[in-house]
């Protein structure tokens, strides 16, 4: 019985985590949401970013990104490598993701710009089944473990896949808005021999938009938005950031409006957020308050670090972030 209730909760794990990772930080580190900023410096730049969710519970998740990328100044297009790690610590549960990202810039009017692009991945799940222990491995009689089960439900250790991702993204020199598809393939992830589970596809509706504040105000103000759709899933942060000299805040909702389940909360979370600039480095740290009673998660927390190596480069034009 305990075998079976095992199998049964790793097979609704599967299920479960077929969603992609969301960072609060979505506007500092932007690569996270779309390919299309590869390059947005106009320079070569270097990032990452990890989240803690939920470490006051017994099945935390750890998430990181990192990205290096290039701009092409001759051809107008940018060039980089993204990759991402997801890891649940108590199943060991653990999802890679490797992309080149591509994107080529179109300059629309005087001030407006637009960035289509495309991303080719390379991904991998792995539950780490090899830990199992099966009730006919156990042979009491000898006092040992047998090496193999004779089980009839297999299960692969990991599973290999390819994803097709495509973004487009308007921006002038204060504001941008993008549109993201990713898994445009709907690539199998099940993680059962000949068995069929499609990754659906993540949509992703994405903007900063400045905020005039007045002449003489040294302070920039821009609303923040970010929708998302997967399957079942959906998301809506909604927020504003203040840059005041090298320092940057933010306050953000992130909010359920298209509640699948009629016991679940509109508004899930309030995410504080504190930044810095400092010798082409900018260093972010937020903090996500939940405020649904699902118990003491002991919260969300990011924590950023990116360099741009032609930060004493004039990008005029570069959309801001």
């Amino acid at each position: 019985m305990k075998k079976t209730l095992i199998i049964v909760f790793f097979l609704f794990s599967i299920k479960g985590w077929a969603q992609d990772p969301v960072f609060t930080q979505f506007f500092m580190i932007p690569e996270t949401l779309s390919s299309s900023f590869t390059g947005g410096k106009k320079t070569t730049r270097a990032g990452i970013i990890h989240r803690t969710q939920w470490p006051g519970l017994n099945f935390s998740i750890n998430t990181q990104f990192a990205f290096v990328d290039n701009w092409f100044e001759e051809v107008d297009s940018g060039l980089g490598v993204s990759v991402l790690n997801h890891k649940e610590t108590s199943t060991r549960y653990n999802f890679t993701q490797v992309n080149i990202n591509y994107v080529h810039e179109l300059q629309i009017s005087n001030e407006w710009y637009f960035r289509p692009s495309l991303s080719f991945g390379l991904g991998s799940r792995d539950f780490g089944f090899q830990n199992l222990l099966l009730e006919d491995q156990i042979n009491l009689y000898q006092g040992i473990i047998n090496p193999t089960s004779s089980d009839p439900i297999n299960l692969n250790e990991n599973r290999l896949f390819f994803d097709f991702s495509s973004s487009m993204m308007f921006y002038n020199e204060n504001s941008w808005v993008g549109f993201t598809l990713k898994h445009l393939n709907k690539p199998n992830i099940s993680m059962t021999y000949e068995g069929e589970e499609a990754l659906d596809m993540f949509m992703s509706l994405h903007a900063s938009v400045n905020i005039p504040t007045g002449y003489r105000s040294e302070a920039m103000v821009y609303a923040l938005a970010n929708a998302m759709m997967q399957g079942e899933y959906n998301r809506l942060d909604l927020g504003a950031r203040v840059d005041y000299n090298r320092f940057s805040f933010a306050v953000l909702a992130a909010t359920n409006p298209i509640k699948t389940n009629p016991n679940s909360h509109f508004l899930t979370s309030i995410n504080a957020f504190m930044g810095m600039e400092w010798e082409g480095f900018k260093f972010g740290y937020s903090y996500d308050f939940n405020i649904t009673d699902i118990g003491r998660t002991g919260g969300v927390y990011e924590l950023s670090i990116s360099y741009d190596f032609g930060n004493d480069r004039d990008c005029f034009g570069c959309p801001d972030y």
